[in-house]
C-alpha cells in the first residue's frame, strides 16, 4: 500500500489535535482550585457561620480545596460535608469555567430560642438547631417542659406570632407545662397567657386582642393573675386576690 502526502498530513494533522487536546485537558485538570470570595450566603446578612468555617469545611481526604486538582474533585462529597453542619440548610458547590470553586451556603432560620433542657433554637422546620458563637438571633424563648414531641407546635407558634406585628412586640416567652400545655408570658403585663394548644391559634388570639384592648381601657388589667384562651368565643381570665396573693 502506497502512501501519498496528504494521507501524511492527515494522520499527522490528527495526531497533532489529539496531542493538544489531551495536554489542554492536563494543564485544566491540575489548574488549582481558587476558593477565595466564593462563597454566598443566600438567605441572611448575619451569619450564624462565616467563610473561614466553610473553608474549614472543605475538606477532601485531608487536604484543603485551594491544594487539589480539579480533576480530582468530588462536588457531592463536599456538599455532603457541609450539609451535615448543624447550621446549614442546604449547601450548593459547583465548579465554574475558569476552575473557580463557587458555594452557595442557605443557613437554617431559628425560630426560638430554648432554655431548657441545655439551650438551643428551633429553627423554621422544627428542628433542633445549636447556638452559635458567631450571631445571637432575637427570637422568643422558650421554658418548661420542652421535649421533642412539642418542637412543631413551638415552630407554628413561634412562627405566627413572629409574623404579627402585636404579638410580636406583646409576648416575650413560651412556657411548656408539664401537662404540655402552652403558657405566654408578656412584656409589660404581670398576668400570664394560657393557650393551651397551637390549634385554632389565629382565633385565640383574635379573642385576646380582642379583651386586651377593652380591659386597658378600662384599665383593668393590673386586677388579672391568668388569661384563659382554652374555650371557644370566649376569655376566661383569674383575678388576683385583693391582698397581693397568686
Amino acid at each position: 500500500m502506497k502512501w501519498n502526502w496528504d494521507n501524511i498530513k492527515l494522520i499527522l494533522s490528527i495526531l497533532v489535535v489529539f496531542f493538544l487536546f489531551a495536554f489542554a485537558n492536563q494543564r485544566n485538570g491540575e489548574r488549582q482550585l481558587i476558593t477565595d470570595e466564593s462563597i454566598t450566603f443566600l438567605n441572611d446578612e448575619n451569619l450564624f457561620i462565616n467563610h473561614h468555617v466553610v473553608n474549614k469545611l472543605l475538606i477532601q481526604k485531608d487536604k484543603h480545596v485551594r491544594n487539589l486538582k480539579k480533576d480530582a474533585l468530588a462536588l457531592n462529597e463536599l456538599e455532603n460535608d457541609l450539609n451535615e453542619n448543624p447550621m446549614i440548610q442546604k449547601a450548593q458547590v459547583y465548579l465554574a469555567v475558569n476552575g473557580e470553586l463557587g458555594v452557595n451556603i442557605e443557613q437554617k432560620k431559628p425560630i426560638a430560642r430554648v432554655l431548657a433542657n441545655g439551650s438551643f433554637y428551633i429553627d423554621d422546620r422544627g428542628k433542633k438547631m445549636p447556638l452559635s458563637d458567631n450571631f445571637s438571633a432575637r427570637v422568643i424563648l422558650v421554658t418548661g417542659n420542652v421535649t421533642e414531641k412539642y418542637f412543631s407546635e413551638i415552630r407554628d407558634l413561634a412562627t405566627y406570632m413572629q409574623q404579627d406585628e402585636f404579638l410580636n412586640m406583646h409576648f416575650d416567652a413560651i412556657h411548656v407545662r408539664s401537662d404540655g400545655e402552652l403558657e405566654l408570658s408578656t412584656r409589660t403585663q404581670q398576668y400570664k397567657v394560657l393557650l393551651g394548644t397551637a390549634e385554632n391559634i389565629e382565633k385565640k388570639f383574635r379573642n385576646y386582642k380582642a379583651f386586651y384592648q377593652k380591659a386597658k381601657k378600662d384599665k383593668s388589667l393590673i386586677r388579672f393573675n391568668l388569661v384563659n384562651l382554652e374555650f371557644n368565643n370566649q376569655v376566661v381570665c383569674t383575678k388576683k386576690q385583693q391582698d397581693g396573693r397568686q
